[in-house]
């Protein structure tokens, strides 16, 4: 079939990308959102080898794939190096950010400016859910540490995990 309606039938994918350490509600809900917008969604868990994690890569890999497996449509994997290159390897057209101020917002342009010059792949950005616009996780693991509850700020499984890990530390 040729024409437009070859068109429909190809596949869209997207890329939620980041180092999801550990992954919250406000990931959940950009992951989400790109889920019901994009036949596949993969989630592209950062590796950076100069900086130690509270998860290791495959247990965030781990807790992602269970925390999103209701969608059906999110894969999830790691990477390393430039995500254009991840994007390149699967055929993925488009990176989806979310944005919760305009301090994320100067960063993520030039981001997206960069990525879109070197492949084409283009950025979407989508607004956080108020809910979650103060949320990271470092604020997470920072107020966790220090004995917080942030069991509304993360699913139930994330927040079991992460109690675990604190116990040990």
């Amino acid at each position: 079939m040729t024409g437009p309606e070859s068109e429909g039938s190809q596949v869209r994918r997207a890329v939620c990308p980041g180092s999801f350490d550990p992954i919250t509600n406000g990931h959940l809900d950009i992951i989400a959102r790109a889920s019901r917008l994009y036949d596949e969604v993969y989630v592209a868990v950062m590796i950076n080898q100069s900086k130690k994690g509270l998860f290791e890569i495959d247990e965030r890999i781990d807790l992602i794939r269970q925390v999103t497996a209701e969608y059906g449509n999110v894969r999830v994997e790691a990477f390393h190096g430039l995500l254009v290159d991840f994007c390149k390897q699967r055929d993925i057209p488009a990176i989806v950010k979310g944005l919760r101020a305009v301090s994320d917002f100067d960063y993520e342009l030039q981001m997206a400016q960069m990525n879109n010059g070197l492949s084409g792949v283009e950025t979407l950005f989508v607004p956080t859910n108020p809910t979650y616009s103060f949320l990271s996780s470092s604020l997470v693991k920072e107020v966790a540490a220090w004995g917080g509850d942030v069991s509304h700020l993360v699913p139930p499984l994330v927040f079991e995990a992460l109690s675990q890990r604190l116990k040990k530390d």
